[in-house]
């Protein structure tokens, strides 16, 4: 069997973060049941393929919106109609004001062996800013109330370079998260997206400056680091052994089906999107999609995805480029931004920072 991952896209929330660019609406629970019947009929659409499956990951929205019966019927459908492996990581994304020791236990019985939690900041004027609905105390026992209820792979969003945000104000971020019982941080400079409440309200004008956004995330880097959770992808920090299996197939250029309004996928040879309109998701027989690349994980994809990751680039995956490569890799490692042990093409974090121009430099 050929294996694949599974997005589900869960395109509900409470509450728009002014942030987030993210296709959503406004959770009821007669739309949510629809869209739970929708999401078994796309599954089982693809029953005759006969793929394993070993990595799934609930995202949205608030998936945590869900109730555990319908997270249930879900999960149900997928191993009936994939080969759902014994050890399959199965993350949900969570907001820490949306989940209880009963919500936990529910979403441990359905299947979920991993816990995201859009936790952003352990400091009560960020989260006032951000628009989150959870106070730092609520987040960390959303955390407790998860180890508790037998999540052994827990991990936590955090935000950085918001406005006004200090080395200080981070690093107790860092520290209070650090000292929780998770394996995972993913940690994310803020930016101001077309179309979002803070991109009309101007908040794009008072972000730190470049010199300053570099500083914190330098020192992110290191306070992370120092505290077990070595970095492994720009964004992305673990304990070892907790990496986000999903998310690795996204930068490894690996199969991935995507189910919901806006999910994306990668198979049969192709990138595929879903057209994002939950009323036109709940009433298709089949979610309506369209093509975004006939031809996808070529070169450029390939070694510009790989670059994301600190294990970088093996050149003898590039074999035909190389030459190309190694003439430019001289200057960017005087600069402090690659490192290159004959064989393999790493970023620095400094070089994470100038990730596109640096990829851009090298690749094209």
């Amino acid at each position: 069997m050929n294996d694949t991952g599974i997005y589900i896209h869960v395109p509900f929330c409470a509450r728009k973060c002014g942030y987030c660019d993210f296709y959503s609406g406004k959770y009821s629970r007669e739309t949510s049941d629809g869209y739970v019947q929708a999401v078994i009929r796309n599954l089982k659409s693809f029953s005759a393929e006969e793929l394993s499956v070993s990595t799934v990951y609930f995202g949205g929205g608030t998936p945590s919106l869900l109730s555990s019966q319908q997270l249930k019927l879900i999960m149900d459908e997928v191993r009936r109609s994939f080969h759902l492996l014994p050890d399959a990581e199965v993350t949900l994304e969570a907001n820490p004001s949306t989940v209880n020791s009963e919500k936990l236990d529910g979403m441990l019985s359905a299947g979920i062996t991993r816990l995201s939690l859009g936790v952003q900041s352990m400091n009560d004027d960020e989260l006032r800013f951000l628009g989150r609905n959870h106070t730092p105390e609520r987040a960390a026992k959303a955390v407790r109330d998860a180890d508790a209820a037998g999540f052994r792979n827990i991990s936590c969003d955090l935000m950085i370079a918001l406005p006004g945000q200090t080395e200080n104000k981070l690093l107790r971020s860092i520290q209070r998260l650090s000292e929780l019982p998770i394996q995972h941080i993913s940690a994310y400079i803020l930016k101001v997206e077309e179309d979002t409440p803070f991109f009309h309200n101007g908040i794009g004008d008072i972000l730190p400056d470049e010199d300053c956004t570099a500083k914190l995330y330098l020192v992110m880097v290191n306070a992370m680091e120092e505290r077990g959770f070595m970095q492994y992808e720009v964004s992305n920090f673990a304990k070892d052994g907790f990496h986000s299996r999903h998310n690795c197939r996204y930068w490894k250029c690996e199969d991935y089906i995507g189910i919901g309004p806006s999910a994306h996928s990668c198979h049969g040879g192709k990138r595929y999107a879903a057209e994002a309109d939950i009323r036109s998701f709940i009433d298709s027989p089949q979610q309506v999609t369209y093509v975004t690349d006939d031809s996808p994980c070529g070169f450029e994809e390939f070694a510009m995805l790989r670059l994301r990751l600190k294990e970088g680039l093996r050149l003898t995956d590039v074999q035909e480029h190389r030459c190309d490569i190694e003439k430019k890799l001289p200057q960017l490692m005087r600069e402090g931004y690659v490192l290159f042990d004959g064989e393999k093409v790493s970023l620095t974090p400094k070089g994470f920072l100038m990730s596109n121009s640096v990829i851009e430099y090298l690749i094209f």
